[in-house]
């Protein structure tokens, strides 16, 4: 089986990949993660992830395969970047508040060929008062989300429901992932 390199710092991906008992390293690809002008959330997540696996892969050894990803949170047609300050995470979370938004968690895979996914889901959030969003950012957990909140944490009490993949949410759409590995010869169930 190829060895398994996971190009993302997100621990939470990490933990994805471990929870489905995939054994993988961790290398980190330093990519412009600015979106350009114009650009639509599908096309920035795509290239951003494409951008990942490539910066990594093209320093591998053979028989590697090279995992990366790259997720937004999208309102309309606007790519919600992670929190700079507790005002900036105060102005995200009060438009996301009572409404529902996107999710887009785009996959890129090296290996024997490129392959490529998306995965788009919808997550509606109740109503959230200015003081709520100012004690969950006290936490520190939205510090470096994007969107500003953390579907698995704290914030799963802000989530009235969700359409769509929860791991894609968390950062890792893993029915999509297991699909795109069990064609580089990585299955979770190996006999």
């Amino acid at each position: 089986m190829p060895a398994l390199i996971l190009a993302s710092a997100s621990p939470r991906r990490s933990e994805l990949l471990n929870q489905i008992a995939l054994q993988h390293t961790i290398q980190v690809a330093d990519v412009d993660e600015t979106p350009l002008v114009n650009e639509t959330a599908t096309d920035y997540v795509t290239r951003v992830a494409h951008a990942k696996s490539l910066a990594v892969y093209q320093h591998c050894l053979a028989d590697t395969v090279v995992l990366a990803a790259d997720t937004s949170v999208v309102l309309g047609n606007k790519i919600m970047g992670k929190p700079e300050s507790l005002e900036h995470a105060i102005d995200m979370l009060s438009h996301l508040s009572a409404n529902t938004h996107q999710v887009y968690s785009a996959v890129s895979l090296r290996g024997r060929k490129t392959q490529q996914v998306i995965s788009i889901s919808n997550v509606t959030f109740r109503a959230i008062s200015t003081q709520e969003i100012i004690q969950y950012w006290h936490t520190g957990e939205p510090a470096d989300k994007a969107g500003a909140y953390a579907i698995q944490g704290l914030a799963s009490i802000f989530v009235e429901s969700i359409n769509g993949s929860f791991s894609g949410i968390v950062g890792l759409p893993l029915f999509e992932t297991a699909q795109l590995l069990s064609n580089e010869g990585i299955n979770i169930f190996n006999e």
